[in-house]
């Protein structure tokens, strides 16, 4: 049961990303790399911004140690796998939705092994993920399905164009019923990691994320709103298997892991709602 769930996990992400795809092209995939300034700032806020945070909750609070393990595992985690859908619901631009997207992910395949290797240094610990290991996630989660998409989109525009929304719901159905089901398995060893701060720490680490998109972004709220919910969002796939790897007899981190991601999802709902509302006030100004 365990496994059929993973697989249809890991089936959702790929048709979300694959539709991500399909409503792209390839100019969208280099966006940002024609923009190293704004490049530059976004990994800041997703790469720095997050791990240090991380590590300051870790050493100030008194914090779980499963939860102190899933939160510097997600904060080294920096590819959200369906983030692009909440920022177009924020009102932000595609282009940089899907550009930072593939950004983060051909980052991470040098960034997530050289900080681990970091943090077992200063921790004195032996951590680390492999590069191949980590560019096989990032392959089969982000880049292969949305190039697949940009691919398929360029041949057959039209063809694109029907199916994009029929394989989106299928995708988001799929989605929908594994996280219940990992919940419906999982919600015992949720229930354990919660309390000692476990709630008001992952709000903090969401709270961060967003203050430090919306500073780094820019002005005029779109761009911030992308890099905002990108930032407080993390890999959760990337994050347990860092975890499994490093730290196979500490127990319920995989439940911290699966903790944040409902807290930071209901975290996100407010800022969603007013990032919206603002991005609406802005288009209604006359000028």
């Amino acid at each position: 049961m365990a496994t059929l769930i993973q697989v249809l996990l890991k089936l959702s992400i790929v048709l979300v990303e694959f539709c991500l795809g399909l409503k792209s092209d390839p100019h969208d995939a280099i966006y940002l790399f024609q923009r190293p300034g704004q490049l530059l700032r976004s990994l800041l806020s997703m790469y720095i911004v997050m791990p240090s945070f991380a590590l300051l909750l870790a050493i100030v609070f008194d914090l779980r140690p499963a939860l102190e393990i899933a939160l510097i595992a997600l904060a080294v985690s920096p590819i959200p796998p369906l983030v692009p859908k909440n920022v177009l619901k924020a009102g932000g631009e595609h282009p940089y939705a899907l550009g930072l997207l593939v950004a983060a992910a051909l980052f991470a395949v040098v960034f997530i092994p050289s900080v681990l290797e970091l943090l077992g240094g200063a921790f004195g610990l032996r951590i680390g993920m492999s590069v191949s290991a980590i560019a096989l996630l990032v392959l089969t989660t982000a880049l292969l399905p949305i190039g697949a998409g940009i691919g398929a989109r360029y041949i057959a525009p039209g063809l694109a164009d029907r199916i994009v929304g029929p394989l989106s719901s299928i995708g988001m159905l799929l989605l929908v019923a594994s996280i219940v089901s990992i919940l419906f398995t999982a919600w015992p060893d949720i229930l354990s990691v919660i309390g000692s701060g476990t709630i008001i720490a992952i709000i903090a680490f969401v709270a961060i994320g967003i203050a430090s998109g919306e500073l780094l972004g820019g002005p005029g709220g779109r761009d911030g709103a992308v890099l905002a919910l990108s930032t407080a969002s993390r890999h959760p796939g990337i994050a347990i298997a860092i975890t499994r790897v490093n730290f196979p007899g500490l127990k319920n981190v995989s439940a911290a892991v699966l903790t944040y991601v409902i807290v930071s999802a209901l975290a996100m709902i407010p800022y969603i709602v007013w990032s919206r509302r603002r991005v609406r006030v802005a288009v209604s100004r006359p000028l």
